[in-house]
């Protein structure tokens, strides 16, 4: 099968590589012709050292070349841009779109689904998400990795679960693709402030006390807008919430531990050659938040962090001087 990918960034040549040893054709589409040309010629790609990409690797910086190319389209650009890149497309775009950005839109709150949805007037029978605990290095490596298809089609949920699984990246499905990109999208804020906390100093307590209570909000923002709480200890749920907040290799993390250490969120981001999805989810899921009045006090607090200069200090002290409640209530 011939499949374009939009997006040849760690994580969309990572997939890419998965799919050419099953024995896949693809293309991979980035915005900036230099990159092409020299990945082109090297077989190397930038953010992912010491990975020797399939020869049958091809990249271009033509969307009507990818337009014309594949069957199915692989979304892999960051969450914020879906929508711009997505309305260049010449003709539009009437075949199944597998979307792997995790986040949601700014503007509408909107989940990339959706955003697709929008864009391409794509049935949603033709829109599958792919989301879980994944790092793109640990994924070129080849490292066993499971993550989950979800669709309302389950023809397409399969079909994408067969074109994806090999001996180390292996897919499950699910129905519940609302609670796949919630928890994909959350998670990264709470990834945010478990970099802070490690900034900060503190250690496994506060880490632990964290990571639940994160996934209480996620879980708490989920149900609200739709989705099953049964997803969120899942893959795309509690699976991808540990692997962002505890791994070096989480982009979201680092943006954290940098904060904690003193740094300002503007210069960070600056020095940054990828994106952090984090910081703008963050903007987009307290927004949500507040419109749907869904209690998400870390997140409302990262958000304090981040756009309104509070100290990380002072937002740990606001989160532990919270009237005391029972553990299952807000």
């Amino acid at each position: 099968m011939k499949i374009a990918i939009l997006g040849a960034g760690s994580w969309g040549t990572a997939l890419g590589q998965v799919l050419i040893e099953n024995g896949s054709k693809v293309l991979l589409w980035h915005l900036e012709p230099s990159f092409v040309d020299e990945i082109n010629r090297t077989y190397e790609h930038p953010f992912l050292p010491d990975v020797s990409l399939s020869k049958e690797s091809h990249f271009t910086s033509s969307l009507d070349e990818i337009v014309d190319y594949g069957e199915i389209l692989v979304s892999a650009i960051p969450s914020q841009v879906v929508r711009r890149v997505l309305s260049q497309f010449p003709n539009g775009w009437s075949k199944p779109v597998i979307s792997v950005s995790k986040g949601i839109e700014n503007q509408t709150g909107l989940r990339m689904s959706e955003v697709i949805y929008e864009t391409l007037s794509l049935s949603y029978e033709k829109i599958v998400v792919l989301s879980g605990p994944s790092h793109a290095e640990e994924v070129a490596r080849k490292h066993p990795t499971a993550i989950v298809a979800a669709s309302n089609s389950k023809k397409l949920s399969q079909k994408t679960q067969e074109l994806f699984s090999n001996d180390y990246f292996r897919v499950y499905t699910s129905d519940d693709a609302a609670g796949v990109e919630y928890g994909g999208s959350a998670k990264n804020i709470i990834a945010l402030a478990a970099g802070i906390c490690h900034g900060l100093g503190f250690g496994d307590n506060t880490m632990a006390a964290l990571s639940t209570r994160g996934l209480e909000e996620i879980i708490r923002l989920g149900v609200a807008m739709g989705a099953r709480r049964s997803t969120f200890s899942g893959l795309s749920g509690m699976g991808d919430l540990v692997v962002t907040a505890f791994s070096p290799h989480s982009r979201n993390r680092q943006v954290g531990i940098r904060i904690g250490n003193g740094e300002k969120l503007d210069d960070i981001i600056s020095s940054m050659d990828m994106v952090a999805e984090g910081v703008e989810t963050t903007r987009s899921i307290y927004h949500l938040s507040r419109k749907n009045n869904i209690e998400m006090p870390i997140c409302e607090q990262i958000y304090r962090v981040l756009f309104e200069n509070i100290s990380p200090r002072q937002a740990i002290l606001e989160l532990m001087g919270r009237g005391l409640v029972d553990e299952h209530s807000i």
